[in-house]
């Protein structure tokens, strides 16, 4: 295992973790409704459910997807109907600040589920792996899945803190009402696009 191949594994992880996607957008909402504390919880699931699925395909579901391919397209149907109806959960939230909110947030099981029904995570998970370990060496997975751990968690902290940032901006009802229809747009949209 060399230098060049590590770096490059890395580098392949930021990019796949930072661009935008529907957790991506999840994290700026997040952050901009419920804060750091409960945010942290969505992120740190939201991580470490990925991570799991990057092993269990590069540990052996990597085969039965390219023997059964109906497969991929199943869980891309369920994962994009389920961002949907997350997508149409945010739209129609009122934006209201209350007492119950934080109990509202998405939380730790949720980031986690959302990355397994995310059609991008298993995009990401099975490009990587047929990218730099076409012979599923479990050692260079887990290599890998080691790599993936903190830049995913740490994208996903940008995000969180990037919805944050724009919380303060958006404290009255009118206009969180605003960015969170702006957000489930640009989450249906981020599926759309994951189905071309």
């Amino acid at each position: 295992m060399t230098f060049s191949l590590i770096t490059s594994m890395a580098l392949f992880a930021l990019a796949a973790s930072l661009s935008p996607g529907p957790v991506n957008l999840v994290s700026v909402s997040h952050g901009a409704r419920y804060g750091v504390a409960a945010g942290l919880g969505f992120i740190s699931g939201a991580t470490l459910g990925f991570v799991g699925l990057f092993l269990l395909i590069g540990l052996g579901l990597q085969q039965i997807i390219v023997a059964l391919p109906w497969i991929t397209v199943t869980i891309q149907w369920l994962g994009v109907s389920f961002l949907l109806y997350l997508s149409y959960r945010l739209f129609i939230d009122n934006g209201e600040p209350n007492n119950q909110s934080a109990a509202k947030a998405p939380n730790f099981i949720t980031g986690a589920l959302m990355q397994w029904l995310n059609p991008k995570a298993w995009l990401a998970s099975v490009a990587g792996i047929v990218a730099y370990i076409p012979d599923a060496n479990a050692e260079l997975v887990l290599v890998f899945a080691a790599l993936y751990l903190p830049v995913c968690w740490l994208s996903l902290a940008a995000w969180l803190w990037a919805g944050i940032i724009l919380g303060h901006y958006v404290q009255n009802p009118a206009r969180m009402r605003w960015l969170n229809k702006t957000l489930a747009v640009l989450l249906a949209l981020s599926c759309t696009l994951l189905l071309l």
